[in-house]
């Protein structure tokens, strides 16, 4: 097959064009802009494109398939040079169920958590020698892409991301795949540029769970109230299977699973993991895995990137850098830091970078979201704002919606960089918390700077 993808330098889509080249086909692909890790892997596979831009006279009648990403738009040249040739045309996840129609599908969904618990899914199954094709949204330690599709895999994981297919195509990534299995963590508002309200946000998820195989199973956390409601009108055939925080205690920093009598170390913690593993397990279980394989698999994993990632860990100081953005991120975050290490100072800092935390009407969901941190630093960059072409917001502003009075805003990241290093760090730990880099910053090469 020749396949070409149009924003072929995106996350997704370049692991995908990778998972593709190495299922066999001819691929190429072109971009606008090409970043790293991007840019790198691409040309380890032979696959980057030779120059940066739009080029329709590489559509031709000889293209068996274009794959569309998100970062293109809807006038893209060579997206109007395929449609006027004809060719088919996907969207991403319409492409990954496209290679997955013969296999049985296991999404894993939620405004939360669903990077981790695709991640640990993928880690059990590979401890336990269960082939599966694959598709998570980072890197995986142990795993050469985030993708994978074969001809020879039974099954595939996928990650459900709710946000929109295409720039053509409006529905949520996650109704394109019909699954067998599905989990939802939780629903927390998010997307209000394509959801505009709470509800229909929520609306989405009730389609995705109508949209589960004939006698499918719905793997869901009862601590959430919405997703209840949300679970409790699932239709008659589907299998429902709750799941909460389990039985655990915390020994000297490490957290322990209480399970049958036993004390099961692990490598992560905070309750919000505590419930990602209970519903991983459940998964697992579906996809014919034993609870004793699950546990003994999960006491080596270690966490997604960037999902309470350890930067630095030194005498009495720990620096951890995390993906939480949202409201419910920053609050089961900042949690779990603050209950597995009662003792030390915690410090919180993070970056309002999305289009959602970036909207007045949108602060006020902060409101408490880092209460348990002893110390709290909001950064954003006001050019990202008028970028996003947003109306601008004010330092009073983000503390008014925090409701923390000590709550220092900065719209400088070099000042907030310089105040930062400028303490002392024993018996504290530093939590950085962002979807994006706070313009740039190295954290391993910032961690490693602070003094003890």
């Amino acid at each position: 097959m020749k396949i070409h993808f149009i924003a072929i330098g995106g996350s997704a889509m370049h692991n995908m064009a990778i998972a593709m080249k190495l299922k066999g086909n001819e691929v190429t692909g072109s971009d606008d802009e090409i970043n790293e890790p991007s840019r790198s892997r691409l040309a380890k596979y032979g696959i980057l494109p030779t120059e940066l831009g739009w080029y329709p006279h590489l559509l031709t009648a000889a293209i068996d398939e274009v794959i569309l990403g998100m970062h293109a738009r809807a006038d893209n040249p060579e997206l109007v040079r395929a449609q006027e040739l004809g060719l088919r045309i996907f969207s991403y996840p319409e492409y990954l169920y496209e290679q997955s129609k013969t296999k049985t599908r296991i999404v894993i969904g939620g405004s939360h958590g669903k990077t981790s618990i695709t991640a640990m899914v993928l880690h059990v199954l590979k401890y336990c020698n269960v082939d599966t094709d694959y598709m998570v949204g980072a890197q995986l330690a142990g795993f050469e892409t985030m993708v994978k599709t074969t001809v020879e895999a039974k099954s595939i994981v996928l990650e459900g991301d709710e946000y929109l297919a295409s720039p053509v195509d409006r529905r949520p990534k996650f109704h394109l795949y019909h699954p067998h299995i599905a989990l939802l963590s939780g629903i927390a508002w998010d997307h209000i540029n394509v959801f505009p309200t709470f509800d229909i946000y929520v609306e989405q998820f009730r389609i995705f769970v109508n949209l589960i195989e004939q006698n499918g199973t719905l793997v869901y956390c009862k601590e959430d109230k919405v997703l209840m409601e949300v679970a409790g009108k699932a239709r008659k055939d589907i299998v429902l299977k709750p799941y909460g925080v389990p039985a655990h205690e915390i020994v000297d920093g490490t957290t322990y699973l209480l399970r049958n009598g036993k004390r099961i170390p692990l490598l992560i913690f905070g309750d919000h993991n505590l419930m990602n593993v209970e519903g991983a397990c459940l998964v697992c279980e579906g996809m014919g895995v034993s609870e004793s394989q699950f546990v003994e698999a999960i006491q080596s994993f270690s966490g997604a990137a960037k999902r309470l990632e350890l930067v630095r860990k030194e005498g009495t100081f720990s620096c951890y850098k995390d993906f939480a953005h949202s409201p419910s991120k920053l609050k089961a975050t900042t949690a779990a830091v603050k209950k597995q290490f009662p003792n030390r100072k915690i410090v919180a800092c993070m970056e309002l970078h999305t289009f959602s935390s970036l909207t007045a009407d949108f602060l006020k969901e902060y409101n408490g979201a880092m209460d348990t941190a002893d110390e709290a630093f909001v950064y954003y960059n006001p050019h990202t704002i008028e970028h996003k072409k947003l109306s601008a917001i004010s330092v009073s502003q983000v503390k008014d919606a925090f409701a923390r009075t000590d709550l220092k805003v900065s719209t400088d990241s070099n000042s907030l960089i310089a105040e930062l290093s400028s303490r002392n760090w024993n018996n504290s730990v530093l939590l950085l918390m962002t979807s994006g880099n706070f313009d740039g910053v190295d954290f391993t090469q910032f961690a490693n700077s602070l003094k003890l």
